[in-house]
C-alpha cells in the first residue's frame, strides 16, 4: 500500500469536468481495459486513467476538434502508463531496441486473436512495454497499424515487428493468472481494523485509524482531505444493504464492498487503503466506476475465488 496517485486536492469536481467525463463514458472501459492490462493491475490502470482524464480535461483548449477524441485520449493514457512502468523499474528493452524492418505481411493472431481470454490478457505481462502495447491495441482493442504507430510513437513497420515478436512469445507461453503481491502485515492488520470497524459503523473507530491529515479520493467524485468530505456520511445514508470484505483483486489486497441482490453478497467495488506507518494515510474508492471489477481475472473473499 505505496503507490499514491497524482490526481490533485481539488476537492468535489466541478461540473464542467462531470460533464466532459459524461461525453466520454463509452471510452471508459476499453480505456481502463488498456491500462490495466499494460499496468497488471484493475486499480492501477484506473489511477491512470483518473489522472489521463484530468490531465485532457484541462488541455481541452488545445485539442483539435476536427479529430477524433479517442485516438488523443488513448495516446494520453498510454504515455501516462509508459510513466508508471519506468518508475516500476520494468525493462524497456523493446522500447529502446532496433526496430528491424519486416514484411507487409504480419504474423496471423490466431495464436492470440481478438478473443484474448482474461487469463492470456496477462500474459503481456511477461512481454515489454513496446510488444504489449502493440499486441494490446491491435489484438485487444483492434486498432490499425497506423493507428497505433501515431499512438505510440513509432512507425508502421516498428508495430508490425512489435506485434510479430509479442504474438510469437504469447504463442509459446503458458496460460497463468496474476501473481500474489506479497502481504505486508501492518497494512494487513489495518485493513482487517478497517473492515471490523466499518462494518460495525463504527465511525468514531474508523477516524481512530486514520491520519489527521489523509486524503481521499472517490473516483469522479471527490478529490481532498478526508475530514472535509461527506465520505463516511454518504456510506451512513445508503439504504441499500452493503458490507465490506476483506479480500484480494487479482492478487492485491483490497477492501471490496459488497451490495446485496437478491439475497446474496456480491462484490460491488473496490477500496485501495494506503497506509504510512501505523496510520492510514489515502482511501481510493471506485464506488463510480463500475467497470473495474468485472475487468479483473480472480476476486478472493474470505477465502472463496468468485
Amino acid at each position: 500500500m505505496d503507490d499514491m496517485t497524482d490526481l490533485p486536492d481539488i476537492g468535489v469536481f466541478e461540473a464542467r469536468y462531470l460533464a466532459f467525463l459524461a461525453t466520454i463514458a463509452e471510452l471508459r472501459p476499453s480505456l481502463h481495459r488498456y491500462c490495466a492490462r499494460m499496468t497488471g493491475s484493475v486499480s492501477d490502470g484506473e489511477d491512470i486513467v483518473q489522472e489521463a482524464l484530468f490531465h485532457a480535461y484541462r488541455r481541452l483548449d488545445t485539442f483539435d476538434d476536427t479529430r477524433p477524441l479517442k485516438p488523443w485520449l488513448f495516446q494520453i493514457a498510454h504515455h501516462r502508463c509508459i510513466d508508471f512502468l519506468r518508475r516500476r523499474d520494468v525493462r524497456e528493452n523493446a522500447e529502446t531496441e532496433a526496430e528491424a524492418e519486416t514484411p507487409d505481411v504480419v504474423t496471423p493472431a490466431a495464436p492470440v486473436g481478438a478473443e484474448l481470454g482474461r487469463a492470456v490478457e496477462f500474459l503481456v505481462l511477461t512481454l515489454p512495454p513496446k510488444e504489449r502495447a502493440s499486441v494490446l491495441l491491435k489484438d485487444v482493442l483492434d486498432y490499425s497499424l497506423e493507428e497505433i504507430a501515431e499512438l505510440i510513437g513509432t512507425t508502421v513497420g516498428g508495430v508490425k515487428a512489435a506485434l510479430n515478436r509479442g504474438r510469437t512469445k504469447l504463442a509459446a507461453s503458458p496460460e497463468k493468472t496474476p501473481p500474489r503481491r506479497a502481504i505486508n502485515a501492518e497494512a494487513a492488520r489495518l485493513r482487517n481494523l478497517y473492515v471490523e470497524r466499518f462494518n460495525r459503523r463504527d465511525w468514531n473507530g474508523l477516524r481512530e485509524l486514520i491520519a489527521d491529515d489523509a486524503r481521499v479520493l472517490v473516483a469522479d467524485r471527490f478529490a481532498g482531505r478526508i475530514a472535509d468530505s461527506p465520505y463516511f456520511g454518504r456510506y451512513q445514508r445508503l439504504t441499500i444493504a452493503w458490507r465490506m470484505a476483506d479480500g484480494e483483486v487479482d492478487g492485491e489486497p483490497v477492501v471490496i464492498s459488497m451490495h446485496e441482490v437478491d439475497g446474496v453478497w456480491t462484490p460491488h467495488s473496490i477500496i485501495r487503503l494506503y497506509a504510512v506507518g501505523d496510520r492510514i494515510a489515502r482511501i481510493v474508492d471506485y464506488d463510480h466506476c463500475g467497470w473495474v471489477l468485472p475487468a479483473a481475472a480472480s476476486v478472493l473473499i474470505q477465502g472463496e475465488v468468485t
